[in-house]
């Protein structure tokens, strides 16, 4: 298994490296503590050159005012330019689409023919078992066996 320097996780925490590399790296977390231990470490590190906040309230809160000006009343995203989009792609014309279907397998019988066969399916099928032809000659054998055994008793 190969190890990553502390200047290799340096670069991943910094974002100098590519999108291949980076993926390795997360990889390699998941089974090697020795790394996780200089990945938590090279953290640590870079946290103390990150700039120090005065007013973290100040932040906080101008930070949700970007945060509200992008999402509307409902909780959703509103986007910068409203596009129109095409009425196949609108949520009514799904609601039309299925009502016309649902319409047409109502009128043509579909749904009718469905519960016909469930109803069949379910009903008990009581069938006569009939004996195989296996079974018949055996049962006319032990009889001719049997009317043989009682004729030789009745000649005794």
């Amino acid at each position: 298994m190969k190890h990553f320097s502390y200047d290799e996780w340096l670069n991943y925490i910094k974002n100098d490296i590519t999108e291949n590399i980076r993926e390795e790296f997360e990889n390699h977390l998941y089974t090697c503590d020795q790394c996780l231990e200089l990945y938590l470490q090279a953290i640590a590190e870079y946290e103390s050159t990150l700039p120090s906040l005065t007013n973290e309230s100040t932040f906080t809160d101008l930070v949700m005012t970007e945060v509200s000006k992008q999402y509307s009343k409902v909780g959703t995203l509103v986007p910068k330019e409203k596009t129109k989009r095409p009425f196949y792609q609108q949520a009514g014309f799904h609601y039309f689409l299925a009502a016309a279907a649902t319409l047409l397998l109502m009128f043509s019988g579909v749904f009718q023919s469905l519960a016909t066969y469930a109803s069949a399916v379910e009903a008990p099928t009581i069938q006569e078992k009939k004996p195989s032809v296996t079974e018949g000659v055996i049962d006319k054998t032990f009889a001719w066996m049997d009317s043989l055994d009682k004729k030789e008793a009745n000649k005794k």
